[in-house]
This record gives C-alpha cells, structure tokens and sequence, in this order.
C-alpha cells in the first residue's frame, strides 16, 4: 500500500487515492465510468436497504423501466431536453442497421415513466400514483471523478403523480426530510436543505429542493434533489384524469433522486490520514476481529474465543473475524483501519489469560474491557461512535461557514469557506458567479438575515448559501 497524499494540502488527490487503495472502485475501460468493487458495493448496499425501506413507507413501489428512451420523448418538453441535451448518449444504430428513430440511453426517467403513468392514470381514483426504480443512467461527464461525477452512475428516482398541487407539494418535502433523515442519521454527514435557485433548478421544473454537504475543502456536494414537475410534463404526455366532478384535469407531478454520490460524500465528509472512517449505521463489518498468536496452540484457543465472541455479537452487529495467516497483526490493524471499519477488538493469548480484550476505534480511542462485557458493550460503543461521527462532522462543516456581504468579500473568502448571504433572486446575480467558478447551492426560505443581495445590493429574498462545488 502507498502512504496516502497529506489530506490537508492535498485533498483532491487523497480522495482519489484512498478510494482505490481501499478497494471502492477500480478504472473502468470507458472514460468516465467507474467498476465498484466488492466492499465499494457493499457500503452502497447498506445505504441502497434504508433508502428503500423509507421510500416504501412513504407509499412508493419499485418498478422497472427501460434504458432506452426514444428521442422525441425528451423533446416533448422544451426545457428538459435543452437542459440534458450537452448529456445525452444517443444509440442511431442497432441490429446492424439504422434506426427509424435514435435511442436516448437514459439521463433520467422522466419522459418514459411520464409515458407510462399517461397509459394508467385515468381517474382520481388512480391517484396519488407513486413509483420508484433503482437504475443505472448515463450523463456525459467532461471533468469525471468517481462517485462524485461520472458518466454512467447508480441511483434510486421517485415519481409521484397527485390530484392536487398541494398533495404534490407535501410529497416533495416528505422526500427532502427522507434524504436528510439518510445523510444526518446515517451517514452522520450534516447538510443544508433548501430550495435551488433558478439557475440552479432541474429542467422542466417549477421547484427543486436539494439537500447540500460541505466537504473539508470548502466544496459543496450535492447529495440529492427533490423536484415539484408541476403539470409540464404532464400536458406534455397527455396525462390526464377524471376528476370526482366527472372534469378532465392534469395530474400535479414530483420526481426526486439520489445516487451513489454518497458514498463520495461519506469518504469525504469523515475521512482521515489513515483512509476511511465509515459509520456504523452503513459499515458492511461494523466490528472487526483480530486473533494475535505465535503457537498452533495459541492459535486454537484465540480463535475458539473469538468464535463464540463471533456468535454471539453477529446477533446484533454485522461482525469478522480476520484470521489470514499469512499477515501480521500489524498488517491487519492497517488494513482495517483503511477500510474504516468502526470497531476493532484484539484478542491474545496474554488477554485470555487476564480474562479480557482490547477495543480499539476507528476515531482513535483504545481501552482494555473484561471478556464478559463485550457483547453488552458493544452496541452502545457503535450508536456513541455515530454520535460522535456527526457531532465531529458538524463542527468541521460550521468553521467552513462565513457571512459575507458583498460579491468582493466573497471573493476573498471563497477558495477556504462557503459563505452565507443575501440573495434578490434575480438570473443577472446569479450568472455573475460563474465567472468566479462560484455558484448558489441552495436558497433558505425561512432565514433573512441578510438583507441585501450580495450583487446589486437590492433587498434580499432569501439568505443562501454560495460556494465552489463537485
């Protein structure tokens, strides 16, 4: 293994280093794609059994739609194709010929699900209509980094139809809390959630809220988004309904999305000098165990405790034990430690003898604990150490946030902080950023502390949050 690139001054390249060197991902032969790998996989798995869970109690179903959308489908609405256009990946030939019609691999599943929900919606009675998928779709990325942007990436999209606007309102920000429950809860990552500025928001819809991580370089990461479509796609596919008067209406419309940027934003977010830090809630091994011995002998009577230790704590906790023989005890603590996983015990003959082991955690803290209480112990170290995870996480976000007034004290600040401040709503403001490579990550509707916009100095909206993002 290679020493790892120093994470204060070197950040992008420590991302990109530890990602592989932890076994994440690998190189794909497709500029822009990514290979997640075996363990890479497993910590999406943990976050992909809550989303899903969560996602079925809002009252969604997962179903499955095709990777092939056809062309004229995404030009049934204006702003969504000119918003995906420099995206898109057309197939024009297939079966040795061309095609009547070019194939769009799918961007987002708006247009072919939109097409379906025309075909099943018919009457109030067909309403609210929720679905799910779990997907791969495919952007074409200019400036691809694994996990954060890639050219084909994993994601679940939520799409919602409802009789009215405010039932599809209410859907919107039933999701937002979904997702921020997922990266505060779980991910021990805190976030701003908000809503995106016009600049900002997805094509072809009236509102998109998002949910923002800031990671230790100052970038901000958008972790996921939830979108009120409104009626646009809708007259767009000739979806309509019976209403309970016997009327033809358009249904009111939401889609909402998160992807295996997550996992990005876990490595990011909790991350050390010595690879990961994963949280217990999402770590495939939340306990690792390693048997120290030097005789077949010891080795015998280590592992038979380890093994009931095993069976007893594999109950309630997702548990290993490291028994390869072929690397030292040193080598072991190392591996794991890259691969963050929260809990080590070690056990050896020299603790059995005094009844006892060593736990040791992935935030540094180390103590020797009698046998006996380890399978109590246990669950309540992992629940503190997600605890602790948060509360070191926020504290790290917060020192990054600065109120600013002016376009040129953000400017001064902006390659070292994510700056807070006021917002009149307008384009022109908003395009004056780009200049800087700064952008508006998400509008506080319920804050105004602020009360100039930041350009033209006309009363503010809204407070927001400016910053340099992945």
């Amino acid at each position: 293994m290679n020493k790892l690139p120093d994470i204060k001054t070197q950040f992008p390249e420590w991302y990109q280093e530890i990602i592989y060197q932890a076994e994440l991902v690998d190189q794909s032969p497709v500029r822009g794609c990514m290979v997640i790998r075996p363990y890479g996989n497993a910590i999406w798995e943990e976050i992909k059994g809550i989303l899903d869970q969560k996602i079925k109690e809002s009252g969604a179903e997962n179903a499955v739609f095709p990777l092939l959308i056809p062309e004229s489908f995404l030009k049934k609405e204006a702003d969504h194709v000119e918003g995906f256009a420099p995206e898109l990946a057309v197939v024009t030939h297939a079966g040795g010929k061309k095609l009547d019609e070019p194939l769009v691999i799918r961007p987002t599943s708006e247009t072919i699900i939109h097409h379906m929900f025309a075909q099943w919606i018919k009457s109030w009675r067909d309403l609210p209509l929720k679905i799910n998928q779990w997907a791969n779709v495919v952007r074409w990325e200019k400036r691809p980094r694994a996990f954060l942007r890639t050219t084909e990436f994993f994601w679940q999209e939520g799409h919602t139809a409802h009789a009215t606007k405010e039932d599809a309102q209410k859907t919107t920000e039933q999701m937002l809390e979904v997702y921020r429950q997922i990266a505060q809860d779980y991910l021990a990552i805190p976030v701003q959630t908000g809503r995106k500025s016009e600049g900002e928001k997805f094509p072809g819809a009236e509102k998109t809220y998002t949910f923002e991580g800031f990671m230790p370089d100052a970038r901000a990461l958008q972790m996921g988004t939830s979108h009120l479509l409104s009626q646009s796609f809708a007259k767009a596919f000739d979806m309509q309904f019976q209403n309970k008067e016997g009327q033809l209406e358009y249904p009111w419309l939401t889609s909402w999305g998160s992807t295996t940027r997550l996992v990005g934003a876990l490595v990011m977010t909790h991350g050390d000098q010595k690879g990961l830090v994963i949280p217990p809630a999402v770590a495939p091994i939340q306990v690792i165990i390693i048997p120290i011995y030097k005789t077949e002998e010891e080795r015998t009577l280590v592992l038979n405790t380890a093994e009931t230790l095993k069976k007893e704590l594999e109950k309630t906790t997702r548990i290993k034990i490291d028994d390869d023989q072929q690397k030292t005890p040193g080598n072991k603590f190392f591996h794991w430690e890259l691969r963050g996983v929260p809990i080590r015990i070690e056990i050896g003959p020299r603790d059995l003898k005094n009844n006892e082991v060593v736990i040791a955690d992935r935030l540094g803290s180390k103590a020797t604990v009698a046998l006996g209480s380890v399978v109590g112990l246990i669950p309540t170290q992992l629940e503190n150490l997600q605890k602790a995870m948060f509360d070191k996480a926020k504290q790290k976000t917060e020192s990054l946030i600065i109120d600013k007034d002016t376009l040129e004290a953000i400017k001064a600040v902006a390659e070292t902080n994510v700056i807070k401040t006021g917002f009149c709503g307008s384009r022109e403001c908003e395009g004056v950023l780009k200049q800087y490579t700064l952008s508006i990550r998400c509008l506080l509707l319920e804050q105004l502390t602020h009360k100039n916009c930041f350009n033209c100095q006309k009363p503010s909206q809204s407070d927001c949050f400016i910053a340099r993002s992945y």
